[in-house]
C-alpha cells in the first residue's frame, strides 16, 4: 500500500518505512514555536512537570506578535516572562518585533520541508506549505516537548483535494479554501491531513499555499501538506533532497475522501457572520455597507497580498466614513511593501498602515470595532467578539475583494 504525504513523514521521521492512519507514535521535534500569549503558561507547566533545561534550545523559537506593541499594563508580563526564559535557557531564536510567527517560522528559515512541528497556535498549519507536518498544541505538550523532544501523535487519515485549471481574475487562493471549507464544514476535516495537489495548486506562490495551509484548521484539519518543488526550494533557500522531493502521495495511497475541483468554477466569495464555513458568493452580498476593512495576518498579510489590494485601489480612494488598516506579516514584507511601492499607492488611497504583527485579527490592537459595526477582514477567523464587541459583523474575504469593498464603502467583487 502507498502512502500518503503525512505518512512519509511521520515514517520518515520515526526511522520506519512506513505507517499507517490511526496508529499512535512518538515523534522527534524538529523545530518548536512559543508565542506571545502562551508564554507564561509554558515556563510555569515546565517547572510544573520538574524540567530544568531545554533538550535543545536550538529547537526552541520565540515569537511574540499578538501583545506587540503592549496595549494592556498585563500584557507586558508576557514579555517579560518570555525574555528571563530565553535567557535563562540560552535560546537565541527569538523574535520581538518581526511580525507574526506563522509568517516567520518559514521567511526566517526555521522550518523545512519534512519537518516535524509543533506550536501553541491553532494556525501552525501554516507550514505545511511548504512540505512539512506542522500542528498546533497547547501549553502542557509544550512544556513536556521543551523538556524531552519528543511528543506522541496519531497518525492522520487524509483527505485529497485535487485542483485543475487557471483561476479566473479577480479569485485568490482565499477565496479557494474558504469555498472548501465550506464544502467540508467547520468539523468535516477533524483530525484529517489535507492534502492538495493538481495544476492549480502547482502553478501557486507558496504565499499563496500558506493561506490555504494556515486555514485549514478551520474544516478541523490537523495539518495541510503541499508537495515541495522547485518554488519550495527557492524560497526556503535550499537544494531540495531525494526524500524531500518525494513527498509527494503515491498512486496507491488510501485516502477517506478525494474532492476534486476545476479552477474555473472558482468565484470571490466571503465567509459570512459569525461562521467560518458560512460561505457565499460575494455576488449575493453586494451593496452591504461596511464600516471598516482589515488587510492582514497571519493568513493574507504578505507581500503579493498587499499588492493585490494596491492594484485594485491605485488612482482610487477609500469610501468617506470607512477605515481601511493594512498590517503586513512581517518586517520584511513591509520593507518589500515600501520598495515595491505598494504602501504608497494605499497610503496615497486613505489607507491606515501599522507595524507587522497580528494586529487588529486578534482584537488587541487599534481598530477594534463595536455593536452594529460590519468590517470586510482577510484573516481566518469572523467568531464573534474576535474583532471588537460581540455585535461586530465580520465578513471574511481576499485582499482583492477586500480592497475593492474598501473604495467602494460596501461589499463589492474586484474586477
Amino acid at each position: 500500500m502507498g502512502q500518503t504525504v503525512v505518512e512519509k513523514i511521520i515514517a520518515h521521521n520515526i526511522g520506519r518505512d512506513s505507517v499507517k492512519a490511526g496508529e499512535i507514535v512518538t515523534v522527534q521535534v524538529d523545530r518548536v514555536m512559543m508565542d506571545d500569549i502562551m508564554i507564561p503558561f509554558i515556563v510555569d507547566k515546565f517547572k510544573e512537570m520538574g524540567f530544568r533545561k531545554v533538550w535543545d534550545p536550538d529547537k526552541a523559537v520565540l515569537i511574540y506578535d499578538h501583545f506587540l506593541p503592549a496595549s494592556q499594563v498585563d500584557d507586558t508580563r508576557h514579555f517579560r516572562i518570555g525574555d528571563a526564559f530565553a535567557r535563562e535557557q540560552g535560546l537565541t531564536r527569538i523574535h520581538r518585533t518581526d511580525g507574526i510567527c506563522h509568517q516567520l517560522m518559514t521567511e526566517a528559515g526555521h522550518v523545512k520541508p519534512g519537518n516535524v512541528v509543533f506550536g501553541t497556535d491553532s494556525h501552525t498549519t501554516t507550514y505545511g506549505c511548504v512540505g512539512a507536518f506542522s500542528t498546533g498544541i497547547g501549553y502542557t505538550e509544550m512544556a513536556a516537548i521543551l523538556g524531552t523532544g519528543s511528543l506522541w501523535v496519531k497518525v492522520p487519515e487524509t483527505i485529497h483535494i485535487n485542483i485543475e485549471g487557471t483561476l479566473p481574475k479577480g479569485v485568490m487562493s482565499k477565496d479557494i479554501i474558504l469555498r472548501i471549507i465550506g464544502d467540508l464544514r467547520a468539523d468535516g476535516a477533524t483530525y484529517c491531513a489535507l492534502e492538495f495537489t493538481g495544476s492549480t495548486v502547482e502553478n501557486m506562490s507558496v504565499a499563496s499555499r500558506m493561506t490555504m495551509s494556515n486555514m485549514a484548521i478551520e474544516a478541523g484539519a490537523k495539518c495541510a501538506l503541499f508537495t515541495p518543488d522547485e518554488k519550495t526550494a527557492e524560497y526556503c533557500q535550499i537544494q531540495l533532497d531525494d526524500f524531500q522531493k518525494n513527498l509527494k502521495g503515491d498512486s496507491d495511497a488510501s485516502y477517506i475522501r478525494t474532492l476534486e475541483y476545476k479552477a474555473e468554477d472558482f468565484v470571490p466569495v466571503m465567509a459570512c457572520p459569525s461562521k467560518v464555513d458560512k460561505i457565499r458568493n460575494v455576488s449575493e452580498l453586494e451593496g452591504t455597507v461596511i464600516d471598516q476593512v482589515f488587510i492582514g495576518s497571519c493568513t493574507n498579510g504578505r507581500l503579493e497580498d498587499i499588492q493585490a489590494a494596491a492594484a485594485v485601489l491605485k488612482g482610487k480612494k477609500v469610501a468617506p466614513f470607512v477605515k481601511l488598516i493594512v498590517t503586513p506579516a512581517s518586517r520584511k514584507v513591509y520593507e518589500d511593501a515600501l520598495a515595491c511601492g505598494a504602501f504608497r499607492t494605499l497610503a496615497e488611497a486613505g489607507a491606515i498602515i501599522t507595524h507587522p504583527g497580528c494586529g487588529l485579527c486578534c482584537g488587541r490592537a487599534g481598530g477594534i470595532l463595536s455593536d452594529g459595526e460590519r468590517v470586510v477582514a482577510t484573516n481566518n477567523r469572523n467568531f464573534l467578539g474576535r474583532m471588537g464587541t460581540s455585535k461586530v459583523e465580520i465578513y471574511l474575504a481576499s485582499p482583492a475583494t477586500a480592497a475593492a469593498c474598501a473604495a467602494a464603502g460596501k461589499i463589492v467583487a474586484a474586477l
